[in-house]
């Protein structure tokens, strides 16, 4: 896995009147961080679009500025209680601010860690944390956790400060942002937890859960349900736990006898986590989901898959058969790269797959990733040999 490479480096001059920490910096040392030197931000990537084309997207952004400004409008029209304009207003100022921060870092793939805050330095998970942020920095991702302690703090440990983003809750305990992050200009705090939760999940390639309390269990079953019914694009989750512990092997057999027993949910929904207590098979697993595929997007009723390889006659065969059930009319094709995608010039050249897709089984969509990058990867393998 290989980060990204950067030219158009971007200055973040955020105050406290946006919202934010300021720009003061508290760096530290540890002989198990990362370099102090954060990948340099790209801010958006140029892009090389027709002049109909650049005229389209401004005038899309326009209208839709506009139409915010109407929905404000109408608060005052509907005499909106002071309470609910105060909520709109302080949630609308969170989310400016924080896509500001993560703005020039939105080229760089990103793991967002879950965990408790209350697991103490010298306990395993913490350490299993510790050596997850390092591989993960060490591979090019960029870590995001809740910026607390404990487990959070750990991953950031193991991460660096450069290689480090932390969004910070305020709460009345448990919750000071910790030594590692403290003060950086990576670091949103949020007083309301849906904006935070929707920068954990909309700005990060894959997500990770060590074992926690409540609020550990809140962002799993959320990224679940968002991927499940699909208003979140399919990411890896992989949840790890202490060799010899059953945390989330417990977990597993609760999900297994109560939801699955009962049909609440479908077998295929299992293929949307992993569950392991090996480091390398977590690495491995967030590895192997972009080895080939990079991403995907709707447009009108088709699904496009982003590819790193170009799928053969033979596996597209497998797939309309295979994976019959997914589709909506049609089958599974190569398509060119639609008009609609020419704006994202980084993956505008991949090949592309496409089919309509019921956007009922999530879980088999997920299987059918799987089966792409493990055929082409192998392909690609056999070409080499």
């Amino acid at each position: 896995m290989r980060g990204r490479t950067f030219q158009h480096p971007l200055t973040l001059a955020l105050s406290p009147a946006d919202g934010g920490e300021g720009t003061r910096t508290e760096s530290f040392s540890m002989d198990d961080a990362q370099p102090e030197t954060s990948p340099k931000p790209t801010g958006e990537v140029p892009v090389d679009l027709s002049e109909s084309a650049r005229k389209h997207d401004v005038e899309e952004r326009a209208a839709l500025i506009a139409e915010m400004r109407q929905t404000v409008d109408r608060l005052e029209k509907d005499v909106a209680a002071r309470g609910d304009i105060k909520l709109l207003s302080r949630a609308l100022k969170e989310l400016r601010y924080a896509f500001q921060v993560f703005r020039p870092y939105r080229m760089i793939k990103k793991v967002t860690v879950f965990g408790s805050a209350r697991t103490a330095p010298a306990h395993p998970d913490y350490q299993l944390a510790v050596e997850f942020g390092r591989r993960m920095a060490s591979a090019g991702w960029m870590v995001v956790t809740g910026a607390g302690g404990g487990i959070m703090e750990g991953a950031h440990v193991g991460a660096g400060l450069a290689m480090s983003m932390g969004v910070n809750i305020l709460l009345p305990f448990e919750q000071e942002a910790n030594f590692v992050i403290n003060g950086d200009e990576k670091l949103v705090t949020f007083r309301y937890f849906f904006t935070r939760k929707l920068m954990f999940v909309k700005e990060v390639h894959a997500v990770v859960l060590f074992p926690g309390g409540f609020g550990s269990m809140d962002e799993l079953f959320e990224v679940l349900t968002l991927i499940q019914t699909g208003k979140r694009d399919m990411i890896p989750i992989v949840l790890i736990e202490t060799p010899g512990e059953r945390y989330w092997t417990a977990w597993l057999e609760f999900i297994r006898a109560q939801l699955l027993g009962r049909q609440l949910i479908s077998p295929p929904d299992l293929s949307l986590f992993k569950i392991t207590n090996s480091l390398d098979e977590a690495v491995a697993e967030i590895e192997r989901f972009y080895s080939v595929y990079d991403s995907m997007r709707f447009i009108r009723d088709k699904l496009i898959l982003r590819l790193r390889d170009v799928p053969s006659d033979e596996l597209l065969e497998r797939l309309n058969v295979e994976f019959a059930g997914l589709l909506a009319g049609g089958k599974i094709e190569r398509v060119p790269t639609h008009p609609h995608e020419y704006e994202e010039s980084e993956i505008r050249h991949l090949p592309r797959i496409a089919f309509k897709f019921n956007r009922r089984e999530t879980g088999r969509l997920r299987q059918l990733i799987d089966v792409l990058n493990v055929e082409l990867a192998a392909a690609n393998d056999d070409e080499e040999d």
